[in-house]
Order: C-alpha cells, then structure tokens, then sequence
C-alpha cells in the first residue's frame, strides 16, 4: 500500500463530501502511473479486496462513484465511517462489531467426491450427440 499512500493521505484531507479527479491528478498524487488495469470500470469497484488502492480509498472513508474511463475521471464520495479491510483487520471473533454475512461458509465442507470419481471425465459423454 506504500505507493499508494500519498493518495490516502490526500483523500483524508479533504473537506468535501465529493472529490472530483481526472486519471491524471490521482497519478500526480501517487508519483505514478495508474495500473493499466484502470482503465476497466471494475478495478475502480468499491470491494476492498480488488486491488491495493481500492483499500486504500475506502480506509481514508470513501467510495468511488460516476467513473467515467473513457473521460479519465472519477468521482470520490465520503462515506460515514471508513470501511476496514478484512486483510488488515485481525480476525474476528463473537464480540467484535466487524462481522461477515451470516452465509460466509455455510457450505465448506459439504462438498464430497467420491475417491474413485474422474472430474476430467464429460457427465454425459453423449450430449453433443443430439444435433448429429
């Protein structure tokens, strides 16, 4: 997060509840150029486990909004309370405020293959048969 981190620091000293920038200006804040991964819409998502950055825009207390690639600009939208990614948080435990979906690992372990089973093997080898 360390290349990054300028850009943390800038977004926590910001006044408004909106901060506009160009693709530009945020590489002028890093010292570098943004990953070519930016230029798809998914890498500028709000899921801090997408990319570095991600992380550190919501760990400075906002979300990303009205991204505009082909413009190279994006929007910065305060949000109440900063969100803390679950990589840099310890775990969690009965009495922590931080939880995941009630749903987080409900099937692990229900899945089971049988030892004699070839997962290589088609289910229905003559499937593609029927449009001969």
């Amino acid at each position: 997060m360390a290349k990054y981190a300028a850009f943390g620091a800038f977004l926590r000293k910001q006044k408004a509840q909106h901060v506009p920038l160009t693709f530009g200006k945020i590489e002028e804040i890093i010292g570098g150029r943004l990953p070519a991964s930016a230029r798809y819409s998914a890498w500028w998502s709000n899921n801090p486990t997408n990319n570095v950055m991600t992380r550190v825009w919501l760990e400075a207390g906002f979300r990303s909004e009205q991204v505009d690639i082909a413009g190279r600009k994006v929007v910065f939208r305060r949000v109440s309370a900063p969100v803390v990614s679950h990589e840099a948080s310890p775990k969690t435990d009965q009495n922590s405020t931080e939880r995941f979906h009630p749903l987080f690992g409900a099937l692990k372990g229900l899945t089971r293959i049988s030892p004699d089973a070839d997962l290589t093997e088609p289910a229905d080898p003559d499937w593609g048969r029927a449009y001969d």
